[in-house]
């Protein structure tokens, strides 16, 4: 799907037009928005706009890493939104010139749309159709950019909600899913990051015409990024202050569990050699014949459970 918005020269916008109403030289500046485009509207990228082939081919070819190009009097970008239920990145693509803006997308995408909106509702203001195409390209990118809280404020809620847990559930089930925040956040660093990188060098690149007078709303986007990225590396750092912490818990529970087995063992091994003792079939064992040599045994056992428990506990072991 193809959709048009042109700025006109009275500052007018005109929704809905094709291609071939559009004339640019009537038009301070015009939108298109290739949204789940076909082939044969791709084919237009190069037809109708005359697009470099290789911006082309690398709308054609998805993923692309979040990059700027330049191409004559055009600026290419490749930035990336964010979706909500997967993390995964959704490639954006966007060609900037002073007369207008084409943004190609394989997904609709409700940040577009919202964009879209906005532009649409404010674009007879001096401080939108003034501003031209690089505008509403800071509108795009900042819906993209806000999309990416959501997503990390959920993550750090179920931080919040794991830390209460660790009385009441297993170890092995709390490191399961410390592990899967730990890969959530894996991938949101694999958006959040590269396009952090590609905004600093949108900033202070000296080619992208006209960002002079927006350099402030760009170095906003630049400073969402930022907080976004220290976000991330405090919700890692957490996850893996977490890792420790169980397994560290863990290792303490098993060392508990093999001291008690150990102290247990220890007692039972010398009464286990007097019963492996006489427990041997030979004939002429002098004890017996005692009268009272079942019951000397017995007690002679339980001296020497209460000497070693007692030792035992001399020596700290049930501290």
């Amino acid at each position: 799907m193809i959709r048009t918005m042109a700025i006109g020269r009275d500052h007018q916008v005109k929704v809905g037009q094709s291609l071939e109403q559009i004339d640019m030289e009537n038009y301070i500046w015009t939108w298109v928005d290739f949204s789940e485009p076909t082939d044969h509207e791709s084919e237009l990228l190069t037809s109708y706009f005359h697009f470099h082939p290789l911006a082309v081919e690398d709308c054609m070819h998805v993923l692309q890493r979040p990059k700027l190009d330049y191409y004559e009097d055009v600026q290419f970008l490749v930035v990336h939104a964010l979706d909500a239920d997967t993390l995964d990145a959704e490639e954006v693509d966007l060609f900037i010139s002073n007369r207008f803006l084409v943004t190609y997308h394989n997904r609709e995408l409700e940040e577009i749309n919202q964009a879209w909106e906005r532009i649409a509702q404010h674009a007879n203001e001096r401080k939108i159709w003034s501003r031209g195409p690089l505008a509403a390209a800071y509108t795009v990118m900042d819906k993209l950019v806000d999309n990416y809280f959501p997503s990390l404020f959920m993550i750090e809620d179920e931080l919040a909600e794991l830390e209460g847990l660790g009385r009441h559930e297993s170890v092995e089930e709390l490191m399961k899913q410390v592990f899967a925040l730990r890969a959530r956040l894996l991938k949101l660093r694999r958006t959040i990051v590269p396009m952090r990188d590609l905004m600093y060098r949108v900033l202070n690149s000296q080619h992208v015409q006209g960002k002079g007078e927006h350099t402030a709303y760009f170095t906003d986007i630049y400073d969402h990024l930022l907080k976004l990225t220290d976000m991330l590396e405090a919700d890692r750092e957490m996850t893996a202050d977490l890792r420790d912490s169980y397994i560290s818990l863990n290792s303490n529970r098993m060392n508990s569990i093999m001291k008690t087995l150990t102290v247990i063992t220890t007692i039972f091994m010398p009464l286990t050699l007097i019963v492996g003792i006489y427990g041997m079939n030979f004939s002429y064992m002098p004890e017996l014949s005692w009268k009272y040599g079942y019951f000397g045994v017995l007690l002679l056992m339980l001296l020497l459970s209460v000497a070693m428990v007692v030792w035992f506990m001399r020596r700290g072991w049930f501290k």
